[in-house]
């Protein structure tokens, strides 16, 4: 039989963890085997106890404790990428303000089509955003999907230069950052000193 580790999370450090902490321990989670933290759910990184939870915290045999998902987890992909590592560790899920229990038939059905619900977002957002650029590109000119700017006229910098214009003079008159004269001016002078070597 494994241990039960609980995981109590807050979003800001002016809010307390204490009711999360006493429904864990009332669930049967030992005060030893509790991971807390203040820090936003909004963003994956930056959760260190969780992080710390996840690789080493739980064995197999395991059942983590919340109370309730939107502490573990901000979107349903955050929590379906959770809910895969703990499966392959082997390691259940309970959460107790939603009554979920991953050690249960059902409880895996649940995170079986969660798993389904964030394929299915997936391929939505990807959808979006490909009618939304091809769109964008069917407006012609206008796009604002242009690709990538054209590569500088190597020609007209080094016509310029010619003429005794200055860098920065340059720059302005092709409309391009004056760092980018430069580079292809030291560029130039780099590739006169090779040739001049052979």
């Amino acid at each position: 039989m494994g241990e039960m580790i609980g995981y109590a999370r807050v979003s800001s450090h002016g809010q307390k963890l204490d009711i999360q902490v006493d429904a864990l321990t009332k669930a049967g989670v030992h005060e030893d085997h509790l991971y807390k933290e203040k820090v936003s759910g909004t963003k994956r990184t930056g959760r260190k106890e969780l992080d710390d939870l996840l690789a080493r915290g739980i064995r197999k045999g395991d059942t983590l404790v919340v109370t309730k998902l939107d502490r573990l987890a901000r979107s349903s992909r955050d929590l379906h990428n959770i809910a895969h590592t703990l499966e392959e560790k082997g390691v259940g899920l309970k959460v107790l303000d939603q009554n979920i229990d991953t050690t249960t038939s059902a409880g895996r059905l649940f995170f079986a089509m969660l798993g389904a619900i964030a394929t299915f977002e997936t391929e939505i957002r990807k959808e979006r955003q490909r009618e939304g650029i091809d769109a964008a590109l069917a407006k012609g000119p206008d796009s604002p999907f242009k690709g990538r700017p054209a590569t500088i006229e190597a020609d007209r910098i080094a016509a310029l230069k010619a003429e005794g214009l200055t860098p920065t003079a340059i720059a302005k008159e092709l409309g391009i950052a004056r760092s980018s004269v430069y580079r292809y001016l030291d560029s130039e002078r780099q590739t006169d000193a090779n040739e001049s070597i052979v």
